[in-house]
């Protein structure tokens, strides 16, 4: 059994993409996956390019309209936001660190979606954290900051479990310590630092978290 004082005192997640499968959501908004992944390349254009907040809502509009979806796209990818499916694994890893570390997450959304979402995993979160609250949208280092300050944590005693490649950029600027969630498989965006851990599963992360201090 690993000692207790061997997890970091906070672990922080991605939301959209390390939690939840939105990318499902996309894709069944866009009518086919190949035009979800082309609508949620644009936004993530968009949203990588833009720093401070931005509507997150207009964004996502912005994007159907740039790669040719139906004005209805967006409100049938909203109609879906409480049925996210979460991904196997994300609720027993999130039981399993409870008892030992702070919980938070850190998502590229709303405050009003964000914060819906975050409830679909049925845990008690210390921090949610959005790019409308922070007031930037990630790789910012602004919005991990902000829920290391609302934890009350030093980046050193926590880590981040991303979804995305382009975290890492922002992770690597704070100095959290990385696990990659890669459900499907993406590049590393050119230029980004490595994660310390890489897989298409969360079942990695629990015994990279209990021996995350020794």
């Amino acid at each position: 059994m690993q000692a207790q004082n061997a997890y970091p005192r906070a672990v922080l997640f991605d939301l959209l993409t390390a939690l939840l499968d939105s990318w499902t959501a996309w894709n069944t908004a866009a009518g086919s996956e190949e035009k979800g992944r082309a609508w949620r390349a644009e936004y993530l254009r968009l949203t990588y390019g833009c720093g401070a907040y931005v509507p997150y809502e207009q964004l996502v509009k912005d994007a159907a309209r740039h790669t040719g979806m139906a004005d209805s796209a967006p409100d049938a990818l909203e109609a879906q936001w409480d049925t996210l499916p979460v991904w196997d694994g994300a609720r027993e890893l999130l039981l399993a660190l409870k008892p030992h570390c702070k919980l938070a997450v850190v998502t590229n959304c709303s405050k009003r979606l964000g914060h819906r979402a975050a409830a679909r995993l049925g845990i008690d979160w210390d921090v949610v954290v959005t790019s409308e609250e922070a007031g930037f949208y990630k790789p910012d280092p602004r919005p991990y900051r902000l829920a290391l300050d609302r934890l009350g944590v030093k980046a050193e005693e926590a880590a981040f479990v991303a979804g995305s490649g382009y975290d890492m950029f922002g992770t690597s600027a704070v100095g959290l310590r990385t696990y990659w969630h890669n459900r499907v498989g993406l590049a590393l965006p050119q230029g980004a630092p490595t994660p310390e851990l890489q897989a298409a599963t969360l079942a990695p992360a629990l015994p990279w978290l209990q021996s995350f201090s020794k």
